[in-house]
């Protein structure tokens, strides 16, 4: 006999409204249910729609459809089928294998709503970003997946039946191993449009670089016969990301305020807002700023602070990138040759990136502080693009030295110590291991700084500087990776 498209429609309404009371552990008995290979295919068909509807949503609609994603549900629905027989042979009842197949999809709208429902409280950031929550919820979701499954099964069969044991175990293997499965969504996000050329790249900017570079140098004041100057260096040489550069503008406008630096400060940064006022961060052009410096201090008596933010890697290379240039990575080896090459005896080094750490033993020696915000093997956090700055450089810059200036006070010690213990507690409440940041500093340097910290305390701070145009925009403009939603909110340096 046909089967009318009105019973096939019922049947439809009658699956998934019990299927929500399987899933909510409502009262719910075989009866509720329409089984057989029409209702079983339809409801299929629709929990198609509904994946593909809750991607669309997902990614957002501008998008597309991906047909190979089908490719993986048709198989899923192959071995759903599979894993039901062989649990109904485990219950000796293989009548039972279109019925634990129906009232196992059957579920699939309730879990499609939960699933988006999470995954839009954490990106609309109703829910903190904390990695621990997401392990939490996702151990929770799963339970709840497992634990529907298995009352599918006793909906049908009683507890207790010959079986039930492991069929129930294979039930909740195959719903944890369909988890671990790699799968492609079926709606594509729209794709950006194609990014105009690097703005490094057009002839007008390329060919500006060495004369920006040599006119910040030339613009350094020169040392001051019997003060001990301090001389500071930025250098944010990652352009994929905004934190690096507005970080390294909020510290130099720090220094120059209240660490006397004004007139004996540069930058080096790689972004496309700055690239037509500042200099290009590089190994030559950081080579070239050393070797001036030491032109115009007093490297007997006076001091650089040398201050640099970027990622990091295992290896303890700090990343320098502008794509498509090919440009040279910094190892603890280089930087510590041009250091010696510049002829500056006493410095102050702060490193805030991955693995930083491993830059200590090439750099320490008795006229050098080293900061730096990781041990040797660890990562540090907080480099996401809507950050302002990296947890360490907050912590350490815009936390405790500038509350400390305020008052007065200039240790880079407590500063250090302040830093270290605000970002373990921030890291403990996310959930990440301990970066260990770490801080060496050379006996000589200790009365150096005691000298520098007394002279600091004794002068009043310099008044704010009018902040530059392309300072203003750098901070505004979004980066070149645009805002991407924040999966770890300590994303690794």
């Amino acid at each position: 006999m046909r089967i009318g498209a009105d019973p096939l429609i019922a049947s439809l309404r009658s699956n998934v409204g019990a299927g929500f009371r399987l899933g909510l552990f409502l009262p719910v008995t075989r009866e509720h249910f329409r089984i057989g290979p029409a209702p079983f295919a339809l409801l299929v068909l629709f929990n198609i729609v509904v994946w593909v509807a809750g991607s669309a949503l997902r990614a957002g609609f501008g998008g597309g459809f991906n047909a190979g994603a089908l490719a993986f549900m048709l198989a899923s629905i192959t071995l759903l089928l599979l894993i039901c027989l062989v649990a109904a042979k485990l219950l000796r009842d293989e009548l039972l294998l279109p019925a634990l197949a129906l009232l196992l999809v059957s579920t699939d709208l309730l879990f499609e709503i939960a699933g988006s429902l999470i995954y839009f409280a954490f990106d609309l950031e109703w829910l903190p970003d904390l990695p621990m929550l997401h392990f939490g919820i996702y151990v929770a979701y799963m339970g709840w997946a497992a634990a529907s499954a298995v009352r599918a099964q006793t909906v049908l069969v009683p507890w207790g039946t010959p079986g039930s044991w492991p069929a129930a175990a294979l039930l909740v293997a195959a719903v944890l191993a369909f988890a671990y499965v790699p799968r492609d969504e079926p709606w594509s996000a729209a794709q950006a449009e194609a990014a105009p050329p690097a703005e490094i790249l057009r002839e007008e900017s390329f060919h500006q670089q060495g004369s920006l570079l040599a006119r910040d140098l030339a613009a350094l004041e020169l040392q001051r016969p019997g003060v001990e100057d301090i001389y500071f260096l930025g250098v944010a040489p990652y352009a994929l990301q905004d934190t690096f550069a507005r970080e390294l503008g909020t510290v130099r406008e720090l220094f120059d305020q209240r660490f006397d630096t004004r007139g004996r400060s540069i930058v080096l940064v790689n972004h496309p807002g700055s690239v037509a006022a500042v200099p290009i961060a590089s190994a030559t052009s950081l080579r070239a700023a050393l070797s001036q410096f030491g032109e115009v201090m007093n490297v007997e008596e006076d001091v650089l602070f040398l201050y640099m933010t970027t990622h990091g890697t295992e290896g303890h290379e700090l990343a320098f990138a502008w794509p498509p240039l090919q440009l040279q990575q910094v190892n603890p080896t280089l930087l510590a040759r041009m250091l010696a090459d510049s002829g500056i005896k006493w410095r102050v080094i702060v490193l805030s990136a991955c693995y930083s750490g491993g830059f200590v033993e090439s750099l320490k020696d008795v006229n050098t502080v080293v900061i730096t915000s990781s041990d040797a093997k660890r990562p540090s956090f907080g480099c996401e693009t809507t950050s302002e700055s990296t947890w360490f450089g907050r912590a350490f810059v815009d936390e405790a030295l500038r509350e400390q200036a305020r008052l007065g006070t200039y240790s880079l010690e407590t500063a250090f110590r302040r830093a270290r213990e605000s970002v373990a507690a921030r890291e403990k409440a996310a959930g990440y291991e301990p970066s260990n940041p770490q801080m060496y500093m050379g006996e000589a340097m200790k009365e150096k700084l005691q000298k520098l910290e007394a002279r600091l305390a004794a002068q009043p701070p310099a008044p704010p500087a009018p902040v530059a145009p392309q300072v203003q925009a750098l901070r505004r403009a979004p980066g070149p990776e645009g805002r991407p939603r924040d999966t770890g909110s300590g994303f690794p340096l």
